[in-house]
């Protein structure tokens, strides 16, 4: 009998010593992105949901109808406090997919492998400096650029420098209507720009990867230091012998299709258009000159002398350089806020550094070779981001920290330059600041009487004048507090109305009065 008893203890034991093993093989698994459970699958799929539904575009009449219906068309303030929630809600939904984490991350604060055999304060010192880690992460993470949030916003995602020209031609059209109602089902539905045809704008659609296909184009380290596609654990080379498909890049002899396989009958339709006689490397270098043109400067090329000289600006140079990234056979990388990095051929147009994370936050981004699994250049470079100059070290840092083999890297002269653009913005806004304190000390020696009246007149210290520069500094508080969801609602098209303003306006006037009063 107790022997039996014996066993039994003994196969419970083995038990739980298998589940807590397998508990902990799966955390480090999500932890490094490989697993997806039931749960993480339904809240992606129930947030994705519920943002398409937010940014679904919908005619004017429509949401000013459904506001009349729930207030009974009698009342004008709630109607417009109904209409006032919705672009609210509206804004802070593409705000939230702008400053998204991967919801793995949160996993990092799991145990790892290596403090299994830790003692207990041992462990708590590691989890503390695990989540020091991540919170300085996430506070230095980069969002996507706000002139990207259209092509984010977009159901289709268009490619968001096109969606850009249409977007300033909206702006300048007088007209209530969203901008992507606007665009494809409104006013705007036949407009044409040059530059940027309408079949152009509905051709180029960034892929945007799921949860799922996002792990095709992760990374994973191996025993000596080369980097291996976690998907199947072959090395990775960044040549032409590979392409991209449905299940990330494979090689180029691999039957697996394309994604978006419909697009190849229109490149050959606009192949036939050219001549009879054109080839495949003549309509590459069609489309390249047109990916090209996307980061042209034609003011800089154009001018002459010094007048070439005064068009030089930081924006001239960073797009100097980014145009040798539509060359063919770009290949980029995205280490988002835990540094998991992945891998993918740029196409753009198609596909970018956006595609990886669906334009949400990332830790790097920029463009990457490598032969063989071994790391040979990197290079930060990112239209839609543009991460500076302390993000890609810290990436840097943490390619060392995981014992990826950098004895053959190069680091790329955009590199350099970038440090360099950095640096002149910083001594450019300094010198600004420094003219003007040198403007107003010259001002109190020549001028000393007008330079102390401006100065009493900056200084007033009656007590209306501190009331209401009080009021004015929490104004300016509240402005720079909501700027960015402002900006969110401008590129959403979403404009305050005539009523909304006016009702704006009597509410400062009856603060001024009631501090006067005071």
């Amino acid at each position: 009998m107790s022997t039996v008893s014996q066993d039994d203890q003994a196969q419970a034991q083995a038990a739980r010593t298998i589940q807590k093993t397998f508990r902990g093989y799966r955390a480090r698994r999500e932890m490094q992105g490989f697993g997806l459970d039931a749960s993480t699958r339904w809240v992606t799929a129930i947030r994705e949901a519920q943002f398409r539904h937010a940014t679904l575009p919908r005619p004017k009449t429509e949401a000013d109808n459904e506001a009349f219906d729930k207030s009974k068309a009698d009342d004008f303030a709630k109607h417009k406090s109904a209409s006032a929630r919705k672009k609210w809600k509206k804004a802070s939904a593409v705000a939230r997919r702008a400053g998204h984490d991967d919801l793995l991350s949160d996993s990092e604060s799991l145990e790892s492998s290596s403090d299994e055999d830790a003692s207990p304060e041992e462990r708590a010192a590691a989890r503390a400096r695990r989540e020091k880690a991540t919170a300085a992460r996430k506070h230095e993470a980069r969002m996507m650029g706000i002139r990207y949030f259209l092509e984010m916003v977009d159901q289709k995602h268009r490619y968001g420098s096109n969606l850009c020209r249409y977007h300033e031609v909206w702006k300048r059209t007088d007209t209530a209507e969203n901008f992507f109602y606007w665009l494809d089902y409104g006013e705007g539905r036949n407009v044409e720009v040059d530059g940027c045809p309408r079949d152009r704008l509905e051709r180029e659609q960034v892929r945007y990867l799921s949860r799922e296909e996002r792990q095709y184009y992760l990374v994973e380290v191996d025993s000596e230091g080369r980097l291996c596609w976690a998907k199947n654990g072959q090395r990775i080379d960044t040549t032409e012998q590979f392409r991209d498909s449905i299940h990330g890049v494979v090689p180029v002899n691999d039957s697996t299709p394309a994604f978006n396989a419909a697009a190849q009958p229109e490149d050959a339709r606009s192949l036939e258009s050219v001549s009879s006689s054109s080839s495949d490397s003549s309509l590459e270098s069609r489309r390249e000159a047109d990916r090209a043109a996307k980061y042209a400067t034609p003011d800089f090329d154009n001018s002459q002398g010094m007048n070439k000289v005064s068009q030089i600006s930081a924006s001239t140079i960073f797009n100097k350089l980014m145009r040798k990234s539509v060359r063919k056979n770009t290949w980029i990388f995205v280490a988002d806020t835990s540094f998991r990095m992945y891998v993918g051929i740029k196409d753009s147009g198609a596909f970018q550094h956006s595609s990886f994370l669906q334009g949400s936050r990332i830790s790097a981004a920029g463009l990457i070779k490598i032969k063989n699994g071994r790391l040979s250049s990197l290079s930060p470079l990112s239209g839609h981001y543009r991460p500076p100059a302390a993000n890609f070290r810290a990436f840097v840092a943490s390619l060392r920290q995981s014992e990826v083999d950098m004895s053959h890297v190069s680091i790329s002269k955009s590199y350099v330059v970038l440090i360099g653009l950095e640096t002149y913005i910083k001594t450019k806004r300094k010198g600004k600041d420094f003219a003007q304190r040198v403007g107003h000390r010259k001002d109190k020696i020549i001028a000393p009487e007008e330079a102390a009246r401006r100065e009493e007149e900056a200084k007033d210290k009656s007590e209306s004048a501190a009331k209401e520069r009080e009021v004015l500094q929490r104004e300016e508080a509240e402005k720079q507090e909501g700027r960015p969801v402002k900006k969110v609602l401008k590129k959403l098209g979403i404009k305050p109305t005539k009523e909304e303003k006016q009702a704006a306006k009597r509410e400062k006037r009856e603060d001024v009065e009631k501090m006067h009063v005071e």
